[in-house]
């Protein structure tokens, strides 16, 4: 379970963004007294445009940004407090891979494991598990520069699933990828539901927030505008698309939050 509580990320400006954001505030909330549950078993999707904190969030919930206030409880223990703890339970996939070229994907992800303390046993099984399941054992002994973008997202799947986690955070692990690779990815967020972990799937793609998603939080200028179920944000929506009912829904609380 993910417990966001009333968490803030304050920025100061220096004198150079100041002008060139135009404006006299000395700060700027990156995300504004955000608070929300995420369970185990379900699919909890962060929707916003670009720049509406979303990134910024993820990264306070795993332990690599720090809140300015507020707190984030992570299966109970605390990113403020614990973040050692915080960091062992929680699998982190972006849709930038930064691996390093030089090593093969066995070795990348037999480094991480050795980082979460896996004995031998446990990481052979779990690394046959995810290379079956990612087709990753026909270039497992390449280099990572000799890799196409799609292999690459699949070692990184790897990496941030060899110790399996309880808790997993996609950040538009899609962006960018071919068909077939996405379906992996999708596929593996379906198996992380079915096997009762705590999801967030953040996505610019609708199709995927559809198929996907069972809780909705939409966030826009660092502000939490919607939180609750996929099946409410459906019914609220009447006839509109779901690209229709989130534009419009992030208009009208843009007018709210500028007044």
């Amino acid at each position: 379970m993910i417990q966001v509580q009333n968490v803030t990320k304050q920025y100061v400006l220096s004198k150079k963004q100041q002008k060139e954001l135009q404006t006299n505030d000395t700060s700027i909330f990156a995300v504004n007294n955000v608070s929300f549950t995420c369970t185990p078993g379900r699919v909890f999707s962060i929707l916003g445009p670009n720049g509406a904190g979303k990134t910024t969030l993820l990264r306070m919930i795993a332990t690599i940004l720090k809140p300015s206030s507020g707190n984030i409880l992570v299966s109970g223990a605390s990113v403020l407090d614990n973040a050692q703890l915080v960091r062992s339970k929680i699998g982190f996939l972006t849709g930038s891979t930064n691996l390093y070229d030089r090593l093969t994907p066995g070795e990348i992800v037999k480094y991480f494991a050795d980082l979460h303390g896996m004995d031998k046993e446990k990481f052979m099984n779990r690394k046959e598990l995810l290379f079956d399941q990612l087709n990753i054992h026909e270039f497992s002994k390449k280099r990572i520069s000799q890799l196409s973008t799609g292999m690459k997202q699949k070692v990184s799947i790897a990496r941030s699933m060899i110790h399996d986690p309880s808790v997993v955070i996609f950040d538009e692990p899609t962006s960018g990828l071919d068909v077939i690779t996405a379906h992996n990815i999708i596929e593996m967020i379906r198996q992380c539901k079915q096997e009762g972990k705590t999801i967030i799937f953040s996505t610019h793609i609708m199709s995927e927030v559809d198929l996907l998603c069972d809780d909705l939080a939409i966030i826009s200028r660092g502000n939490l505008i919607f939180n609750d179920t996929m099946e409410n944000f459906r019914s609220q929506s009447s006839n509109q698309s779901l690209t229709e009912a989130f534009i419009q829904i992030v208009k009208e609380n843009s007018t709210r939050i500028v007044a």
